[in-house]
């Protein structure tokens, strides 16, 4: 089954009872945050903290995301060295602007997997921040074997393009639709904006119902009130499930006859087809709505 990104949610990495708790609300992964949400002052027992968080809490099948400062600054690399180590399964680079800055990234981790011995566990994602970012979003998204995904940030982006963010979002048009195809045509994950209004979740539905349509795998959050909005988005309908089902059977039976032709009401069904199906029937498990024992 391949991991749903419907939410990641921001928790700084200087609260210990964020980090303690955060799993408990049931976001498909958690971002520890040793940039934005952290004073200068602060970065270094940041770092300690999230190192020590990602080492002795059972965070279960919650995938682990750490946003490092940017490596020109003094805490970047130290970021990396000792997320690294803790384990983590990713890293979020801000302010991703060129392919170069995510080759740099990938040459620390690998110093130091090649000194514990594990080379390749690390996996990358870029926070895509500016305008360059946008044009160079597919040389990013392609500059490493370990990229899983490319998300948009949309407070920067929108101070760089010297535009103010609206509620209905046509400012952010052309950037998410330029980040998710540059990751369709990458084979990664693509990732909206943070929405940070608490007060007014109408407006949030509608932004992921929007970033729903343009094709985004998932979102960026801030707040566990946001996850149940965003699952009921993304729940597949009970005739998508439906059409799902009928299509995973019939490459079941395809397979039991030996066959590569897979046919479903007297219609060929191509690879595209296919991979819509079993998205559907991810995200239908993912959203309680369908069990594995339902499809054998």
């Amino acid at each position: 089954m391949q991991r749903l990104r419907r939410t990641m949610m921001f928790v700084p990495g200087n609260n210990p009872a964020m980090m303690q708790d955060a799993f408990i609300y049931g976001p498909d992964s958690i971002m520890l945050d040793l940039e934005d949400s952290v004073t200068m002052t602060e970065k270094d027992a940041a770092r300690l903290l999230v190192h020590n968080a990602l080492k002795t809490i059972d965070y279960g099948d919650t995938e682990m995301v750490v946003r490092v400062n940017p490596l020109n600054t003094p805490y970047g690399k130290k970021d990396v060295e000792a997320v690294v180590k803790a384990g983590v399964h990713v890293i979020r680079m801000p302010k991703t602007e060129t392919a170069d800055e995510i080759r740099e990234l990938e040459a620390e981790i690998e110093k130091v997997e090649t000194e514990l011995g594990c080379v390749g566990r690390t996996q990358i994602m870029a926070a895509i921040e500016s305008t360059l970012g946008v044009i160079n979003a597919y040389q990013i998204a392609t500059a490493s074997k370990r990229m899983m995904g490319i998300a948009l940030g949309a407070e920067d982006y929108c101070a760089n393009l010297k535009a103010q963010r609206t509620p209905e979002g046509m400012e952010l048009l052309q950037a998410r639709q330029t980040i998710v195809v540059a990751a369709r045509a990458a084979g990664i994950d693509a990732l909206d904006t943070v929405y940070s209004n608490l007060n007014d979740m109408e407006t949030f539905r509608k932004e992921v119902e929007l970033i729903k349509t343009l094709g985004f795998d998932g979102k960026s959050i801030i707040n566990p009130r946001q996850i149940e909005i965003v699952n009921e988005v993304f729940a597949p309908t009970e005739k998508a499930i439906e059409k799902a089902k009928t299509i995973i059977a019939a490459i079941k039976e395809a397979e039991k006859r030996g066959s590569g032709v897979i046919a479903v009401n007297g219609k060929m069904v191509d690879r595209p087809v296919v991979i819509r199906a079993q998205r559907t029937i991810d995200l239908a498990i993912a959203s309680g709505i369908l069990t594995q024992e339902e499809l054998s």
